[in-house]
């Protein structure tokens, strides 16, 4: 797959600080492809992180799921489709099952050379099932040969290799390709406005191809959790666990729990509305889903050990935010105390400013005003955890007092906090 970007696009970038920062880099190309009008269709994406020919299920899984989740979607692709290469044993695979089918285009390959009628039709049943499930499927021009006309009913779009013929040819298999199929055309590979203009006098509306524009990546910095606390989560749901027990994994790796919410706000996933708390999270997700999530954050996940030093720091915060609210605040305002003080140090975890770090995330207001202005409900919340861990006595008695939380009140829930975050190293 060639890498070409929308013109006007800007692609973000985040600068690399050192060797880990670089370990936690996506980097994904986008090639535009452009209506008649040269307004962008649609991207399709192409894994930087893995090499040309290492092209398997396991990367294709990985390339959907760093798109929608850590690349940030609408940065990477707006509000338009994605085309994504597909290898046909990760047409079968369950991180489809995690994807809203109207959000995505499965580029499907022909066999390779030699393959028998027989291995052709074996096929069919799983292109069927994808376009029972709401998946619009592309094929190369290979798809036009005789032995694949089984294929051909199943096709929403053909891309033609604008390479891979002569332009004598370009007018017949046009043709062919409009009284055989209801696909939509795209001619790829345009590397002259002479091949352009050939096809778009034969009718053709989409285009895709190094003309338009040059190769340009989109690059975003991750947080991954450890992969013990991944395969805990996992044991969890194959034990069938309830909400609460899962839950309360979550608030206890901030990693965990902020990877989740960016997943489940993507476009990819197709919902209506954002959701904002861990409860509402996993009661959405499903534990089927939730499996598959985890699975396939545990193939993305570094394999380096433990979490940093922070992720302790940031249960820390959390946890003894949640006990400080729970003595002033409803029920309710707890969950959302615990994700200020949980995602208080998403800009140190991720290297970038807090206001880049929580755009990918979605979060309610006053958890925000918090976070990036210190007003609100939670801000003397967070101004009292962090004087705990500074030991800065005046700004400890200021905001206790302010308050109305006795020493022995703030030492006591810190202590218990302590020991929370602990028990959780010692659990993964």
């Amino acid at each position: 797959m060639s890498s070409t970007a929308d013109p006007d696009s800007s692609p973000s970038t985040v600068p690399q600080s050192g060797a880990e920062d670089a370990g936690n880099l996506v980097i994904i190309a986008r090639q535009a492809i452009l209506d008649e009008q040269r307004a962008v269709y649609g991207y399709e994406l192409f894994d930087r992180n893995t090499a040309a020919d290492s092209h398997t299920a396991a990367s294709d899984a990985s390339l959907l799921f760093n798109a929608l989740s850590y690349a940030g979607s609408e940065a990477l692709i707006g509000k338009t489709i994605v085309f994504v290469n597909c290898t046909h044993e990760s047409l079968a695979g369950g991180h489809l099952e995690l994807i809203h089918p109207d959000k995505v285009v499965l580029e499907v390959p022909t066999l390779a050379a030699g393959a028998t009628p027989e291995q052709i039709e074996q096929m069919l049943p799983t292109l069927q099932s994808l376009r029972t499930r709401g998946f619009r499927l592309a094929f190369s021009q290979d798809v036009l040969r005789r032995a694949y006309m089984g294929w051909l009913p199943l096709a929403s779009f053909i891309k033609l290799d604008m390479q891979a013929f002569k332009p004598e040819l370009a007018e017949p298999l046009v043709k062919f390709a409009r009284a055989n199929s209801q696909a939509t055309l795209i001619a790829e590979k345009v590397e002259t406005a002479e091949q352009h203009e050939r096809m778009a006098a034969l009718g053709v509306k989409l285009f895709q191809g190094y003309w338009f524009a040059r190769p340009a990546l989109v690059k975003a910095q991750t947080i991954r959790p450890s992969q013990a606390t991944i395969i805990q989560l996992i044991n969890l749901v194959r034990q069938q666990a309830g909400t609460a027990e899962i839950e309360d994994l979550l608030k206890k790796d901030p990693t965990l729990s902020f990877n989740l919410l960016r997943f489940i706000n993507s476009s990819g996933f197709g919902l209506s509305c954002e959701v904002t708390s861990f409860r509402h999270a996993v009661m959405i997700l499903g534990l089927k889903k939730m499996f598959r999530w985890a699975a396939l954050l545990l193939t993305t996940s570094r394999k380096d050990g433990a979490p940093p030093a922070v992720g302790q720091t940031a249960v820390v915060r959390g946890r003894l935010m949640e006990l400080l609210a729970a003595e002033l605040l409803p029920p309710e305002e707890c969950d959302n105390a615990f994700v200020v003080g949980v995602f208080s140090l998403l800009d140190t975890m991720l290297g970038i400013p807090m206001d880049r770090a929580l755009e990918s995330v979605a979060l309610p207001e006053p958890v925000l005003d918090a976070l990036l202005h210190n007003q609100g409900v939670f801000a003397p919340f967070l101004e009292l955890t962090r004087a705990c861990e500074s030991g800065d006595d005046e700004a400890f008695a200021r905001t206790a007092e302010a308050l109305h939380l006795s020493n022995r009140q703030v030492n006591w829930a810190h202590l218990q906090a302590l020991a929370w975050a602990d028990s959780m190293t010692a659990e993964v």
